[in-house]
């Protein structure tokens, strides 16, 4: 069973396996749903400049500490960079500097604990936002920094410019998109790869209007089934799909950042070092790959050129 309930991030930062994920919780609901987190027993925050809620996330923060008696140095907070939507509007390395700074205001805080990029949507802009997240680490603004949603030939990209690693790589990980051959480069690398969109195999992941990704039919399809192994393995275990879901995200290692603004559910996920999948299921899982990812709709932007 896994015991300990963080891995090492760089030296002197360690990242939670539990975190809360604040995507597509709009801003004016974001301080609630992270002070009732926080309440909850979660101390690693993940938001990003382009859900538009850090400064829901951090009147949450502020919020929540004050209710549990926290200080900053309790919690570990994400946000990411946004690169721009075009090759007009992608930011410079002065432009990432300052989105950064942006965030930070908009949070409330004086730093954070890892910095993300994105995407990996234009070589050159990777270059330029990675030089700019390297600064940033250098001057203690971010006390961790990384990337999101890039594979390894984008991560090769910056080291053959002489820039060093990544310290994280969020991308998209659960039984249906495992990533092996990029998981296996990140661990051979020393990059913590972090999970998110861990829920995509359960039926009530993005049904709300306007929630929308690449799941197909047949994925549907199999979600809703009684016959799901998923459902089938929480009931083994006695817990809810969502927990079996996550704790195979941290028996593997990942942090998992499982969003939800129901503080009864927020709760009931947390609980995920209480039990362990044993080593059949977990060998059982891993045939369950289905290949990339279905969050950004049809496209796994960690298959970007």
């Amino acid at each position: 069973m896994t015991t300990s309930h963080s891995r090492t991030l760089a030296p002197g930062v360690d990242i939670p396996l539990l975190g809360f994920g604040t995507y597509l919780i709009p801003d004016a609901e974001a301080a609630d749903a992270v002070e009732a987190a926080l309440r909850a027993g979660y101390r690693h925050i993940d938001t990003a400049e382009v859900y538009q809620n850090e400064r829901g996330v951090g009147e949450g923060l502020r919020r929540g500490m004050a209710a549990e008696g926290l200080t900053r140095d309790d919690l570990f907070i994400t946000t990411k960079l946004w690169p721009g939507d075009g090759d007009e509007s992608f930011k410079s390395t002065q432009q990432a500097v300052d989105a950064f700074e942006a965030s930070l205001q908009r949070l409330g805080l004086d730093h954070v604990d890892l910095y993300l990029i994105h995407a990996p949507f234009n070589r050159a802009q990777r270059l330029e936002q990675w030089r700019a997240l390297v600064e940033l680490f250098e001057k203690h603004r971010a006390r961790a920094i990384g990337v999101s949603n890039f594979s390894a030939a984008h991560i090769e990209e910056l080291t053959a410019a002489g820039l060093p690693l990544p310290h994280a790589n969020q991308i998209e990980l659960h039984p249906w998109s495992q990533k092996p051959e990029l998981v296996r480069f990140l661990d051979e690398n020393g990059i913590v790869p972090i999970a998110y969109s861990s829920l995509v195999p359960l039926s009530t992941w993005r049904t709300a209007p306007g929630h929308h990704s690449g799941k197909t039919d047949e994925m549907r399809a199999d979600s809703a089934s009684g016959d799901s192994p998923f459902k089938a393995l929480a009931a083994k275990y006695g817990v809810t799909e969502a927990r079996l879901l996550l704790r195979w995200g941290v028996q593997n290692g990942y942090p998992v950042l499982p969003k939800s603004t129901n503080p009864a559910r927020m709760r009931e996920n947390a609980d995920l070092f209480s039990f362990a999948i044993d080593d059949e299921d977990m060998r059982a899982i891993t045939a369950m790959d289905r290949g990339q990812g279905v969050a950004w709709g049809s496209s796994d932007p960690t298959h970007a050129t």
